[in-house]
């Protein structure tokens, strides 16, 4: 596994997957400078093309993130408060949108902007009693900032969205899997086996075990499309299948079904 170490984010790549590794413990809290690392591993990320999935986790065994570091918070003015969250919602946009599936390892407690940041993934894995999530800036005089108010109401319903915010409720990965925010919750004896089992699950989603140009326009119509009128969205979704026609995975796909074999997906 190679790996590229920036000062804040490291960026690894194994059999196909992507890691984005949170590391300033030990609650690997962001700055401007971990998201602008972050947005610079997003960007190798979708232009690697051995890269297929991507993974992101926190550095050490008790946070995934726990959200914006109040520390700088605390030092800078608000127009750069204004500026930074701009530049976070542009960098999880950027995540959201990128045509390669996201997963988010849950490795530890996902709280404030952790949480906002685990969201602008397409799936969430938790290793069981691991920690604890919720959106408790309402403690602190503010709002989630950096897109939670809006992926929170849109994974679960406004209504549980608003509750929770407005109390400031934080609560355990079940909890979060029963209202829709956690897509599986994994009980592991180490956090290493937990992660291990990460890199096996998002194994599934490469070449050649599945078509991974397919799995990303998937995700793609998804993310795009669930945002903009129907019509338009059908639209979007009959371009990206046009794509697919033309991909030797789709060839591939149909020549295997008519011979009854298992596909050998490149990616291509």
């Amino acid at each position: 596994m190679e790996a590229t170490k920036t000062k804040l984010v490291e960026y690894r790549v194994k059999n196909g997957v992507a890691w984005l590794e949170l590391t300033d413990p030990p609650a690997n809290t962001y700055t401007y400078e971990m998201m602008r690392d972050l947005d610079d591993a997003i960007l190798q990320a979708r232009f690697d093309e051995a890269v297929h999935v991507i993974v992101l986790r926190g550095a050490g065994e008790k946070f995934f993130c726990a959200g914006a570091n109040i520390n700088m918070l605390k030092t800078v003015n608000p127009v750069f408060k204004y500026y930074f969250c701009l530049h976070a919602n542009e960098t999880l946009n950027r995540l959201e949108q990128t045509p390669k599936l996201v997963i988010a390892a849950l490795n530890g407690h996902t709280v404030g902007g952790g949480l906002e940041i685990a969201m602008a993934a397409d799936l969430r894995i938790a290793r069981k009693g691991a920690g604890k999530l919720g959106l408790p800036e309402v403690t602190l005089g503010v709002l989630p900032g950096t897109g939670g108010t809006q992926r929170f109401a849109r994974l679960v319903n406004k209504s549980t969205a608003i509750e929770m915010m407005v109390t400031g409720e934080t609560f355990d990965f079940e909890r979060g899997q029963q209202i829709g925010v956690v897509n599986q919750v994994w009980e592991t004896a180490t956090n290493d086996e937990f992660l291990e089992k990460i890199q096996k699950y998002a194994e599934q989603f490469c070449p050649p075990n599945k078509a991974a140009k397919a799995v990303g326009r998937i995700k793609r119509s998804v993310q795009s499309g669930s945002e903009i009128p129907f019509e338009s969205a059908l639209a979007v979704e009959r371009e990206l299948q046009q794509q697919l026609f033309q991909s030797d995975d789709a060839k591939e796909g149909l020549s295997a079904y008519v011979e009854k074999r298992k596909p050998n997906f490149s990616g291509r």
